[in-house]
């Protein structure tokens, strides 16, 4: 059986591996950086804000397509 356990931080993972050791488990430590899903979901929201600030942007520059360029435009998809 193999158990992959993410500790929230040092003092965690201290206890985690003392805990392992008093009871002689044995394990092998890894270096895989696996980000917790809050942190996906802040970077993705982050993007999506991002994006839409930079639309924004651009509309305010004048830079966007009006709604009849835009149907034009997608009859070739």
């Amino acid at each position: 059986m193999a158990i992959l356990v993410k500790p929230h931080n040092e003092e965690e993972e201290k206890v985690l591996l003392a805990f392992l050791n008093s009871l002689h488990y044995d394990y092998v430590p890894a270096d895989i950086d696996i980000p917790s899903p809050t942190d996906e979901k802040r970077q993705t929201l982050e993007e999506y804000n991002n994006e839409i600030a930079e639309a924004e942007a651009e509309y305010k520059k004048g830079s966007s397509v009006s709604t009849d360029e835009l149907k034009k435009n997608m009859q070739g998809w």
